[in-house]
């Protein structure tokens, strides 16, 4: 990157509601040191991750995740990125926005990219019958009235082809992917599901003929092809195209089961995609899929061509398919939707073990990623709460640089976890107040309670109308330290 970024490797201590540890990193260009413009030090970022961080240690704690590392990209800046939980809990080794997860179906924008590098090259068209780029290919068209399954239909969804290839890949314990020639021995045995470009229906065996074709067009093997042609060329060195054995129990963070009903996970079996890794199979970090986010914002700001030309980028970004449905957009390779009034592209992933997220905002040069090493989780409610508090903060920054309002020292001997029969409740700095959240929730936004001081110890809730309401009267222990607060009368006491 062109630019110095800013990334914070902290874990997220089970003695803390809040992690509170953020260091300044060189990340991806040399620095002198953090500068002084920085924006995570500013009381605004700052107390938005707090925020943040409060409602996340709940949600970790009470859906029992391992491991989350998420990152915030604004333009060619990794502004802030964070690990929080351990990578392999055993061992209690630091999850750290250079741990390494699977990104599951994030794998298919690398699988499009090529495709459409292609394309541009003139080796196929868009609108191309598979079967006119893949010999081998014999599929059973079950409605010969309706197009041909096309390169294009692939990449939208909306070829009609089955989800999956003939072959029980995401059947635990052992989860036996087929290798690329399973997968064509598998094709003789399946048919189209619809007729193509009447419904949209997530292919894998779609996304993994694209690897085929990407093949077939260009002459290389499929890892051979992405590394010389996306992941070398944006200094992506930690991706790979199938999970790196070599990085098990390692940098690869151990993934885990979806919550059983008896409240636990458990360890997932370690897999490898194989023929399916053109649509599921990538490994990759915070760091660089950071990379691949500035690589888009770049190319859109500058023009020209760098890896892909910049039209193409804009073709692959703009809708394509939508769905009788009306809630079903899609570019090429591109999941394309509207969050908060603002346009989205990206992708998210879901395999054995993994849930991954990896969301842009073009029209602001802001991209958040989320990753968490288990099943049964939402990276979409990480990366949306992520940028509707820290995300928030940055554009606040950047439209005001001098419009913080410094958190008084003095209010940190309130800040903490506190807990009654009734649920939890964390006390937070917040401008040159004190906040309530109650935790869990589904928006630490909306959850938070602004408290103004009206007497030694004692802070009333502030209306929406202005007005003060009910009083939280915090109390002390012996030696002075804060131990509780009681609103209505009735306690909750500090717990961390």
């Amino acid at each position: 990157m062109n630019r110095t970024s800013r990334m914070s490797h902290t874990t997220r201590p089970r003695s803390s509601p809040v992690a509170m540890l953020a260091l300044c990193v060189l990340a991806f260009v040399p620095s002198a040191g953090c500068a002084q413009s920085d924006p995570t030090r500013d009381p605004r970022f700052e107390q938005a991750v707090d925020l943040f961080e409060a409602w996340l240690d709940a949600k970790m704690d009470y859906e029992k995740l391992p491991a989350v590392s998420v990152g915030l990209v604004h333009d060619q800046d990794l502004v802030w990125a964070k690990g929080y939980g351990y990578a392999h809990p055993d061992a209690e080794v630091p999850a750290t926005p250079s741990t390494m997860y699977s990104i599951c179906s994030i794998s298919k924008l690398f699988t499009s990219i090529g495709v459409m590098q292609q394309r541009d090259a003139g080796k196929l068209r868009l609108d191309d019958p598979v079967s006119a780029v893949l010999p081998w290919y014999d599929l059973e068209q079950v409605y010969p009235d309706g197009p041909a399954v096309s390169v294009e239909g692939i990449l939208t969804h909306s070829s009609g082809l089955p989800r999956e290839s003939a072959h029980p890949y995401w059947t635990g314990p052992d989860f036996p992917f087929p290798t690329r020639e399973e997968i064509i021995e598998g094709l003789a045995k399946q048919e189209t599901l619809y007729p193509g470009d009447r419904y949209f229906q997530y292919s894998n065996l779609g996304m993994a003929l694209a690897g085929q074709i990407v093949e077939q067009a260009s002459g290389m093997s499929y890892d051979d092809y992405i590394r010389a042609h996306i992941l070398d060329p944006l200094g992506m060195a930690d991706t790979y195209t199938d999970i790196p054995e070599q990085h098990k129990g390692d940098r690869f963070a151990t993934g885990y089961t979806r919550l059983g009903r008896d409240g636990q996970r458990h360890k997932a079996t370690f897999f490898q995609s194989h023929g399916i890794a053109p649509a599921a199979g990538f490994a990759s970090t915070v760091e660089d899929l950071a990379r691949l986010a500035s690589w888009q914002f770049r190319l859109l700001e500058d023009g020209g061509t760098e890896v892909l030309a910049v039209n193409t980028l804009r073709e692959m970004h703009r809708v394509h398919w939508v769905d009788p449905d009306f809630d079903t957009m899609w570019g090429l390779g591109f999941a394309v939707g509207e969050r908060d009034d603002e346009r989205t592209v990206g992708h998210g992933g879901s395999c054995p073990g993994f849930r991954t997220t990896f969301q842009l905002k073009p029209a602001k040069k802001l991209a958040g990623i989320a990753m968490i090493s288990a099943q049964g989780a939402s990276p979409d409610d990480v990366w949306s709460k992520m940028m509707s508090t820290v995300g928030a903060a940055l554009e606040s920054i950047q439209a005001d640089p001098g419009g913080g309002t410094a958190r008084p020292a003095s209010l940190t001997e309130y800040e903490g976890l506190y807990e009654s029969n009734w649920g939890e409740t964390v006390i937070l700095r917040w401008d040159d107040g004190i906040v309530a959240v109650r935790v869990p929730n589904n928006d630490p936004m909306e959850a938070m309670t602004k408290l103004r001081r009206t007497a030694e110890d004692t802070y009333q809730r502030v209306r929406d109308d202005g007005e003060l309401g009910e009083a939280y009267v915090f109390q002390r222990d012996d030696s002075g330290a804060i131990e509780s607060f009681t609103v209505h009368g009735n306690y909750s006491r500090k717990v961390r």
